[in-house]
């Protein structure tokens, strides 16, 4: 008989996998917490004292000392913790210290569009931006910098991070302002091309959310000390009195009143990360889970990464997507509706939580690979994906 096709042979549905990530979460942000960690563990003196008396401040002080002590931060720089997470040290910064000279915005993903929206609409600076598609990097060599410079280190939502810092010159007129909330402590930072810094606990180190850090090199400062803007501050923004940084903000006396447990939850992630190495060991951690989820997309004929280019993947917010030939013929809504019901599924199932990508992001999924998270939970994970996609699928 000439002329027949026949039928392709059903899709073979992967069995249900026999061993959970022991560990299954996956958010990226709220990240995991540590290895060991249990609320027990943390100390409880702190907590219903004052934050302002000598207990309270030794504590703060302790969260600062350890931090610059596991980021490698230079003695040059002040750290100190603020009010609102990332978000609010980057605002922080952004009116306290811009108008003082042009301004250059990059943006590659949600949050960057965030800081691009507050310059134009709220400060009204009329800035330079510069955007790339999400999965994409502007043309680094193409930034001015003469400008003051904001960009994001690590784009969370995106999954695209800068190489390295070797496109930010030494001689700058401006000051550069780095985004860096997934990736310190998961990336090398270089403290002497960046001079404000800013991350929240939430992220690499699992801590708790709703403060920030902020980290200012000696221009910061310096801009500081001899700028005054045109706009009023907030009283969580100000960060000078008479002309004059006010250090006690960065010798633990914040500005407003800190969560005590909270910071006693980020002091365990930094004593834990002490314990097993410091930065170079959590920045292997997160690498190691990086290439342990390369491997499982490498098995998955149906996942990619969302990122083509490896030299500017993170290796902490992974971004991934459905590959085309998988999801052909479906619209955005209908590839939305695919990642919400894989993440059901395996959260239901207990193997994977948080794993849909961001709202704003191309639809697909988003697997944190920080330094909080094992490797084997990563490698673990895989089957469950395949299990869950052929499960919604058929």
């Amino acid at each position: 008989m000439t002329g027949l096709v026949a039928d392709p042979a059903p899709e073979v549905r992967p069995d249900r996998p026999a061993e959970k990530p022991a560990r299954p979460y996956f958010s990226s942000g709220p990240c995991a917490k540590p290895p060991g960690w249990a609320l027990e563990r943390l100390p409880h003196g702190s907590l219903g004292r004052s934050h302002r008396s000598k207990l309270g401040k030794s504590r703060l002080q302790h969260a600062i000392d350890l931090t610059r002590d596991v980021l490698q931060v230079p003695d040059t720089h002040r750290i100190g913790i603020v009010p609102a997470s990332d978000t609010g040290a980057v605002e922080m910064a952004m009116w306290s210290m811009l108008g003082a000279r042009p301004v250059t915005l990059l943006a590659w993903e949600s949050f960057g569009e965030g800081w691009v929206t507050d310059a134009v609409k709220q400060l009204k600076i009329d800035p330079t931006v510069m955007k790339a598609p999400y999965g994409a990097l502007p043309d680094l060599s193409a930034v001015d910098f003469t400008n003051d410079v904001i960009f994001t280190w690590n784009g969370t939502t995106s999954g695209v991070r800068v190489p390295d810092g070797d496109w930010i010159p030494d001689g700058r007129e401006g000051v550069t302002f780095a985004d860096s909330t997934s990736a310190a402590f998961a990336m090398p930072l270089p403290f002497d091309k960046l001079d404000v810094t800013t991350f929240s606990f939430q992220k690499v180190l699992g801590g708790e959310a709703a403060h920030g850090v902020l980290i200012l090199g000696p221009r910061a400062v310096e801009r500081l000390e001899s700028y005054t803007p045109a706009w009023p501050l907030p009283k969580i923004f100000r960060m000078t009195k008479g002309g004059k940084l006010i250090e006690g903000i960065f010798q633990g006396e914040t500005i407003n009143t800190p969560s005590m447990l909270v910071i006693e939850d980020y002091i365990f992630a930094l004593e834990w990360a002490k314990e097993i190495g410091g930065r170079d060991a959590l920045i292997e951690r997160s690498q190691a889970n990086a290439e342990a989820l390369d491997g499982v997309v490498a098995d998955l004929p149906w996942l990619d990464h969302l990122v083509a280019d490896p030299a500017i993947r993170s290796t902490t917010s992974v971004c991934l997507k459905f590959a085309e030939s998988a999801v052909a013929g479906l619209d955005e809504e209908g590839r939305l509706a695919l990642v919400k019901k894989l993440a059901a599924k395996l959260e239901a199932e207990d193997a994977a939580y948080d794993i849909a990508g961001h709202r704003d992001a191309p639809a697909g999924l988003r697997i944190w690979c920080g330094a909080t998270v094992d490797a084997a939970d990563i490698e673990k994970l895989g089957p469950w994906l395949d299990w869950g996609w052929h499960s919604i699928r058929n």
